[in-house]
């Protein structure tokens, strides 16, 4: 509540709308909405600018999955690096099942504009373009309430997000406005500066990444399964893709506004989005209702109840095989912090938005690959 609070004393806030899956972050509370005008604050987006969701429903059912699941676990973290690992080359996205190749080459030439400060990370940001990273980043083989089968998977803009977060949220703290400033997390860039037109571009550069990188990991997880399940002739339903740590710029009662979600999906009008819940729990698949008393949002998942050390003093390896009993996936103490037992109940938080949401489909996690 003292963050919320915290975040309403801001000059520049026309707006503020909290969701169910609300917890505890830095400077301003993971599962809010928060609209400036003329201003944005960069450790309010959060560290992996753009991280968010994908999702996509194939042919296969329930029934074609084998009974054991372990060897096509191993084949999608062998496509797909995990934790802090890089490809071997930069992949090639002319190669890739429908990958979606227009802007590309533009994307990559407008690198040459982020911050000095981290241009020399060029090769690593090509080498993990594609990779999962670790924390609640995940890789999930899924099945609805009608044996459909589908691919999920969560992360963001890998290292270079997280550099270019931290470099901006640093210049915005040594601003002159900031200065009295309830809480210095809170430090913002405003309109009209040399300040707000670099991280602007640095922030839309991030979100593009991270919105390549679910594309390049959800081409390599099509291609396992088109692979595995050959006699199959595999075929997928249009990707479904959603930030959820990011900025857009909206119109809300006649102001243009900068709308940070952190920890938030947009839920406009009919659009599609994902509400994941834990690595032993079920997902959602939704539809926005439209309602602009949340900025046209909704929570981007379970939301945690306790945070990562809590839940390792807590929980043990134990407790965590039980919680994801059925489910393929690390039962070791490097992800006892990711323990279903963290997070609030997916089923909970999904209610407690019906005036937000409608669900189009629940899942069901069988495989789950952390990093």
């Amino acid at each position: 509540m003292q963050q919320l609070q915290n975040v309403a004393t801001l000059p520049w806030i026309k707006g503020l709308a909290v969701m169910p899956d609300v917890h505890y972050g830095k400077g301003a509370t993971v599962g809010s909405v928060i609209a400036m005008q003329g201003a944005v604050c960069p450790a309010a987006v959060g560290v992996d600018i753009g991280c968010g969701m994908s999702a996509v429903k194939s042919s296969l059912t329930a029934n074609d999955l084998p009974g054991g699941l372990s060897r096509l676990r191993s084949k999608i973290e062998q496509a797909i690096p995990v934790g802090r690992g890089l490809h071997r080359s930069e992949v090639d996205p002319g190669r890739l099942y429908q990958f979606p190749t227009s802007g590309w080459g533009d994307f990559w030439s407008r690198f040459d504009g982020v911050a000095d400060a981290v241009k020399f990370r060029r090769e690593r940001a090509a080498l993990q373009m594609g990779t999962l990273g670790s924390g609640n980043h995940f890789v999930e083989l899924c099945v609805d309430t009608s044996d459909s089968v589908w691919l999920m998977l969560h992360s963001g803009s890998r290292n270079i997000g997280k550099e270019l977060a931290e470099f901006h949220i640093g210049e915005a703290q040594k601003l002159p406005h900031n200065q009295g400033l309830v809480d210095r997390d809170l430090a913002v860039f405003v309109a009209d500066t040399p300040q707000m037109a670099a991280y602007r571009h640095d922030l839309f550069w991030a979100q593009e990444y991270a919105k390549y990188n679910r594309a390049i990991m959800m081409a390599l997880f099509q291609e396992v399964v088109r692979r595995e399940f050959r006699k199959a002739r595999v075929t997928f339903d249009q990707v479904i893709s959603c930030h959820h740590n990011y900025v857009a710029e909206e119109r809300y009662e006649g102001m243009d506004l900068l709308v940070t979600r952190k920890g938030a999906i947009r839920a406009g009008s009919g659009e599609f989005g994902i509400i994941p819940g834990s690595m032993g729990t079920g997902s959602y698949i939704v539809k926005g209702l439209g309602n602009t008393a949340s900025f046209n949002s909704a929570s981007h998942g379970a939301g945690r109840k306790m945070s990562r050390s809590a839940a390792k003093r807590r929980f043990s390896t134990r407790d965590l095989e039980e919680q994801t009993r059925g489910v393929e996936c690390r039962k070791d103490s490097g992800v006892v912090d990711e323990i279903p037992g963290a997070y609030k109940p997916i089923e909970k938080v999904i209610d407690q938005q019906r005036d937000l949401v409608e669900v189009v489909a629940k899942l069901k996690q069988v495989i789950c690959v952390k990093g």
